[in-house]
């Protein structure tokens, strides 16, 4: 069986590099190209010391080039939209982790993977401790009529909140069928309670030191559950874009969140 022919946009950044890397050590799997904002060569030395793969700020250059059958994306919102234009175009698959994209620019994702059929999955978070996190707080917000989300992220983060505290707090009020408690006049003024998503009360730390942190609380009387997960190296996520690698090939549209492909 060929491996599954890989393009990785963003390759020099944080994510990028950790993907380059499970990647050469996937055998099902084959770095063959790599796309940044800015290169200083046209060839991207690999990890593994088993040479090197193209490597260029054109991605349709890269795509023409390389023939890859999935391009990972981990940029920027901005920088998404035009890769998911180019990159249906050509018949390639799409595994995106960028966080920040808009409900209308999911659905154009969706429209576009249909139009040239190709899958597309997009996920808010690829570790799965994160994803089985949002699952148990889905479960848990059908019981608790209160419901606060602390995320903790590093300084670097563009956005906030976080794409999975979003996720969560939408997935939290869908699974729960009736309203949270929602903020009082007085404390929406006082803007220090953080943002309401659905009735989730969600505040957002970015600090030097953190990488990626979700607590989730929820209240009744005379008690609170707290479900919590901490990623402690990028690592974590890994797994869960291989097996988006892996799944996106066998699809049409778009997958929305590692817990579709993981049946939850």
């Amino acid at each position: 069986m060929k491996p599954i022919r890989v393009v990785v946009h963003g390759a020099s950044g944080r994510m990028g590099r950790e993907v380059i890397n499970a990647l050469c050590h996937e055998p099902e799997m084959q770095v063959v190209g790599g796309v940044e904002l800015r290169v200083s060569d046209d060839h991207l030395p690999l990890p593994n010391s088993s040479g090197t793969v193209p490597f260029s700020t054109n991605l349709d250059y890269i795509l023409t080039t390389c023939q890859p059958d999935v391009l990972v994306d981990f940029t920027t919102a901005k920088a998404t939209m035009p890769a998911v234009l180019t990159a249906t175009k050509r018949g390639v698959n799409l595994v995106i982790g960028t966080t920040g994209l808009t409900a209308d620019e999911l659905g154009e994702i969706d429209r576009l993977a249909i139009e040239h059929q190709v899958g597309a999955v997009v996920a808010p978070n690829f570790a799965l401790g994160a994803v089985l996190m949002m699952h148990l707080a889905k479960v848990a917000a059908k019981y608790l009529d209160y419901a606060e989300i602390i995320e903790l992220h590093h300084h670097q983060k563009a956005d906030s909140p976080s794409g999975t505290a979003l996720s969560t707090a939408k997935a939290m009020a869908a699974a729960r069928g009736k309203p949270f408690y929602h903020l009082s006049e007085q404390e929406k003024k006082s803007g220090s309670r953080g943002e309401p998503v659905e009735g989730v009360i969600i505040h957002s730390v970015r600090l030097p030191g953190l990488l990626a942190h979700q607590e989730v609380i929820l209240g009744g009387p005379g008690q609170t559950l707290i479900i919590r997960h901490d990623t402690i190296s990028r690592e974590c996520y890994m797994p869960g874009v291989m097996l988006a690698i892996k799944e996106v090939v066998k699809h049409k549209g778009l997958v929305y969140g590692l817990d579709t492909l993981l049946g939850l």
